[in-house]
């Protein structure tokens, strides 16, 4: 069984002060894709660099202490795409791809859209950007995997309080719609296979400490091509691991 991984960490320099690594190792993941980095490579602490046995990769921001996700695999990709091919999108540091025999991973840090009308159009960009480069390894017959903060709530189970969210970015329609829309493509939603309850989210708002009563949003996930639905074995989200805004997602597959 391979277990796969996903965490927005808010900053793994901070995280790792918190007990990252001794949680990394408990857990003992196969694979482990860590969005919102906040760091460059050279920033990070030996410690973090020289932990375990697992391969990493890094897609740093050009902005420093911005965005950013990096990749954990205990075995070594075939290959490893930096990014989108695409210099808006890749300049935040938002996509690593990793390439392994039965499948190929994306690792996502996907836009806030809450800023401004400008940044909104920048994520609704960004999805489709992603859509096409995943939909041309599909339609070649590849399997892939999807996983990543992706900053939005499909529907109202998906969040605590739906009706006063209608018009936040992150439960826009046109950002609920787009994730309608790349299911019906042949992709699911892998936590959905398990798990039909609400009251299950990734995360919190800090501000209002909205984790210690559960107000939370579902925005982080696992994305897979239908015809490779046999391999999964499992989806969870751990709402248990504390050190960030968000908690780690993941999935079971058997291969």
């Amino acid at each position: 069984m391979m277990e796969l991984l996903s965490w927005n960490v808010n900053g793994i320099r901070a995280v790792t002060k918190k007990g990252f690594l001794d949680w990394l190792s408990d857990r003992d993941p196969d694979v482990l894709c860590v969005q919102e980095t906040k760091a460059q490579p050279e920033q990070l602490p030996s410690e973090l660099m020289e932990f375990g046995d697992y391969f990493k990769y890094f897609s740093s921001a050009e902005k420093k202490g911005y965005s950013g996700v990096s990749t954990f695999s205990k075995i070594e990709p075939r290959e490893v795409e930096h990014g989108l091919g695409i210099d808006r999108f890749d300049s935040e540091g938002r996509t690593l791809i990793t390439h392994f025999d039965e499948f190929i991973l994306f690792d996502h840090y996907y836009p806030n859209g809450k800023k401004n009308d400008e940044r909104l159009k920048y994520k609704m960009d960004f999805y489709n950007a992603f859509t096409d480069k995943i939909e041309e390894y599909r339609k070649s017959g590849k399997n892939v995997v999807a996983c990543g903060d992706v900053n939005t709530a499909h529907q109202e189970i998906d969040l605590a309080r739906p009706k006063p969210n209608m018009d936040s970015s992150g439960f826009l329609p046109i950002e609920r719609k787009w994730i309608t829309r790349f299911l019906s493509l042949g992709y699911i939603d892998t936590f959905r296979e398990f798990h039909e309850e609400g009251g299950q989210y990734s995360w919190w708002d800090y501000v209002t400490r909205a984790r210690e009563r559960n107000v939370g949003w579902r925005i982080d996930y696992f994305f897979m091509n239908k015809e490779f639905r046999p391999a999964l074995k499992d989806a969870f989200i751990l709402q248990e691991v504390m050190g960030s805004d968000h908690c780690p997602v993941g999935i079971e597959l058997d291969i």
